[in-house]
């Protein structure tokens, strides 16, 4: 059932339903990004709740079922498919005797063991250290035993205390870097935008074929793989159309159900390129059952760094894997909505390229001289001569 990993980490997973209509899928998200991160499944643990126990998240009839799962399988760390408070991770770790991490962990693993450039890296310590800071005490449960022995409770909570304001400084180290390289990134555009250049970010759910779909266009030969977040780091490039010139591509991360907000804060901003972009490519599985809500998770992202506003097409990829035809949908009104592709075999390709040379001979257009609110009221102001 399980994909096995010689010499990784053996872990159990745990997933609790309360009754959300989605529960399925992430169950399945979970076990996608186990294999991404390259762990020795050894089982999974399910169970049904009202609501989360305040104490241990689970109730202490499945903590017992999870405990004798990983003393069967010698399991090092349950993984829970949820966001646990500080607290339930301290209590589950003292009866499971193991390590105990939450789906964001998990997540926060993998953007690690992925993140290639420098800038990637920040914002990924970033968000560890935004996250590690709230379990800190976890390091330091052994001095809860002592009762106050003598020269040991008082160094436990100056060390601590060490330990927040180091954090302290290297977040604020980190975020100095990030905001240097910002100031550079926003020069550029700057510099694109005077020449009328046209910038395109490719979004989307992990694993739609971002990448695939970017290299089939650029030719750029970047990592594309049949896994969750395979790209991390936004790789620009420019792409050249015979009859529009030159417009700006950007491959950036993709987005997962309950995205942890530590990721989105420390990730906006790589993420600015698509809020700054003049048109969003929304990459859509188009064979996946659950794409529409894939397409709302998606959009709810883009809510959350302020990006919902730039006008988007939704591109419907991986059409060799059904039936579905290659084509361009249209509105009511003749705006594109649509357009329906195969970024592996090229499939509808060249109907894309056609759509991004409409779009990028419109945006070289002059822009047409804006006038005053008055003028366009049919309204008359002396004053405004």
């Amino acid at each position: 059932m399980f994909e096995r990993h010689a010499g990784s980490e053996r872990v159990v997973l745990a997933s609790l339903d309360f009754g959300e209509p989605d529960y399925a899928d992430s169950v399945e998200e979970l076990q996608r990004l186990a294999e991404s991160a390259q762990l020795d499944v050894a089982g999974l643990i399910e169970g049904r709740r009202a609501r989360p126990d305040a104490a241990l998240f689970a109730g202490s009839g499945k903590v017992d079922e999870i405990a004798t799962m990983v003393r069967a399988t010698d399991a090092g760390v349950v993984i829970f498919n949820h966001a646990l408070s500080p607290a339930q991770e301290r209590n589950l770790e003292k009866l499971l005797e193991c390590r105990v991490v939450d789906r964001t962990s998990l997540i926060l693993d993998i953007f690690a063991r992925r993140a290639q450039s420098a800038e990637a890296q920040l914002q990924i310590e970033l968000a560890q250290l935004g996250h590690i800071s709230t379990r800190l005490v976890r390091g330091w449960t052994h001095l809860e035993r002592q009762k106050g022995g003598v020269g040991l409770r008082g160094p436990g909570e100056t060390q601590l205390e060490t330990d927040r304001r180091l954090i302290g400084k290297r977040v604020k180290l980190l975020k100095d870097r990030l905001a240097k390289q910002h100031r550079q990134r926003t020069i550029q555009r700057r510099a694109r935008s005077r020449g009328r250049v046209m910038s395109v970010s490719l979004v989307g759910y992990t694993n739609t074929g971002k990448s695939t779909l970017f290299n089939t266009l650029t030719h750029a030969g970047s990592y594309a793989a049949d896994q969750l977040f395979a790209t991390l780091d936004t790789t620009t490039r420019q792409l050249y159309l015979p009859n529009a010139g030159e417009i700006v591509l950007s491959d950036t991360v993709g987005f997962i159900t309950r995205l942890p907000h530590t990721l989105v804060e420390s990730f906006r901003a790589t993420l600015e390129e698509t809020i700054q972009a003049d048109l969003l490519l929304h990459v859509v599985d188009a064979g996946s059952p659950n794409r529409d809500k894939q397409i709302a998770e998606v959009n709810k992202v883009l809510a959350e760094i302020g990006a919902l506003h730039v006008p988007q097409i939704l591109v419907m990829n991986k059409i060799d894997l059904g039936t579905i035809e290659p084509g361009v949908e249209q509105d009511e009104y003749g705006n594109i909505t649509r357009i329906r592709v195969s970024a592996k075999t090229g499939a509808g390709i060249t109907a894309l390229r056609d759509v991004l040379t409409q779009m990028s001979q419109r945006h070289r257009e002059p822009a047409a001289p804006q006038l005053s609110t008055a003028i366009i009221n049919n309204e008359y102001h002396p004053e405004l001569d």
